[in-house]
């Protein structure tokens, strides 16, 4: 799964690796889209109005979402 990241204007493809995902524990099988879910809740935090978006927490971009491969 890629996550897609926008930061000044440029659209990224940015890997999810095992490193990245280490500190969280799925005790079920989810798809593709749950863990999506998943990550936008651990890596992002919501800015309300007038932003209306998800922003990375380590200050990378804005998450838009997730390719499913």
């Amino acid at each position: 799964m890629d996550l897609i990241i926008q930061n000044d204007g440029l659209i990224q493809l940015v890997p999810l690796t095992k490193m990245m995902m280490e500190h969280m524990l799925l005790s079920v099988k989810v798809d593709c889209f749950e863990l999506c879910e998943i990550v936008r809740l651990n890596f992002t935090t919501y800015h309300d109005y007038p932003i209306n978006q998800h922003v990375m927490k380590d200050g990378t971009g804005d998450f838009i979402g997730c390719i499913c491969k």
